[in-house]
């Protein structure tokens, strides 16, 4: 009889530990799934029938030298809670590879839906859609205004060289998974290398901003920023410039890439800089090459989920026209070089 639960989580063996570590949080057997549409690390539901709680671990099979993953993302939130910036409160930090095959943290489970297209937002109208995503702004100024030092992040990161050492890892990242001709990309590379701007004071940045990766309230209040496993400390701008790529529309109908940009009552790129820049204070005349990075980041990851597709070692809907997206990514960023160095 196979085991009813879902892989890389055994509701028992979790159940042992919270008994010990959190006696009296649970009230009876637990039961897990998996939450669909996560990217790197496994999230999962589990809940005794009364509580609900948010597992998270890394991939299957993936093995970690060290727990840093899944600590780091346990202590950015940690450290976030008592700020403005809405996270889940967590509950439990477990290093010890015997209980679920790998790292893992608990946290509380946050009521709110998250939106990853479009259609999705449909429902909600213009209206709706529109101020949900300038509270996206709005909290995303609330996550760069957190003083380092004052939450006990200041070591989180290495702020200095920070834009280059970006540049780098996603071009060496590029060469893992370079297997075709793709016109367009080193000239990208090369110049977002010349045009480097330099980086105002470091912040914690989430790395992976977007609307999907946020829960949104009845009220489309934004109750929790999910997915920290990409957080650092770093140049605030890197978080607006992908902001503004994921709110930029494709122009590719029935996209396998989650975007909510063509959504009715979605604000435009320029209104979102606009009151990024106004709420924080920040100068941001230099957000187009923050927005070509963005560009050349997502053509690189695209391009290694193609690399593995073609290897066979990805299956699933919409894996075979990631390929196609790839040349589509490299002259957005092009262009939107060309249009920063032209005005």
């Amino acid at each position: 009889m196979a085991a009813d639960h879902p892989p890389g989580l055994d509701p028992d063996r979790l159940r042992g530990l919270l008994d010990r570590e959190r006696p009296g949080l649970v009230a009876g057997p637990l039961t897990a799934q998996l939450i669909e549409g996560g990217r790197s690390n496994l999230t999962y539901t589990v809940t005794d029938g009364t509580g609900r709680w948010v597992v998270r671990r890394p991939p299957l099979g993936h093995v970690l030298a060290t727990a840093h993953d899944m600590r780091r993302e346990h202590r950015v939130i940690s450290a976030l809670h008592p700020t403005a910036v809405p996270v889940p409160g967590t509950l439990l930090l477990c290093e010890d590879e015997e209980v679920l095959g790998a790292p893992f943290y608990v946290m509380e489970q946050v009521p709110g839906t998250p939106y990853r297209t479009a259609a999705q937002l449909a429902p909600l109208g213009p209206e709706r859609t529109r101020a949900a995503v300038l509270g996206l702004v709005d909290t995303l100024v609330e996550l760069h205004a957190v003083d380092p030092a004052a939450v006990g992040l200041d070591d989180f990161g290495r702020p200095d060289g920070f834009l280059d050492r970006q540049l780098r890892r996603w071009s060496k990242q590029l060469d893992a998974s370079r297997d075709r001709d793709l016109p367009g990309i080193d000239e990208l590379h090369t110049a977002l290398g010349r045009t480097l701007p330099r980086s105002p004071a470091p912040t914690v940045v989430h790395g992976d901003y977007r609307l999907d990766n946020v829960l949104l309230d009845g009220s489309d209040r934004i109750t929790a920023v999910l997915d920290w496993e990409m957080s650092t400390l770093g140049d605030p701008l890197t978080d607006l410039g992908l902001l503004v790529m994921y709110s930029t529309p494709l122009g590719t109908p029935g996209s396998p890439v989650s975007t909510t940009a063509e959504a009715a009552g979605h604000p435009a790129p320029a209104e979102l800089v606009e009151r990024y820049a106004d709420r924080s204070g920040r100068e941001v005349a230099a957000v187009a090459w923050y927005t070509a990075f963005a560009w050349f980041k997502l053509a690189v990851i695209l391009e290694g989920i193609h690399y593995r597709y073609t290897l066979g070692r990805t299956v699933g809907p919409g894996f075979d026209r990631i390929g196609a997206l790839v040349p589509v990514f490299i002259e957005h960023g092009l262009t939107t070089l060309r249009d920063l160095q032209e005005g």
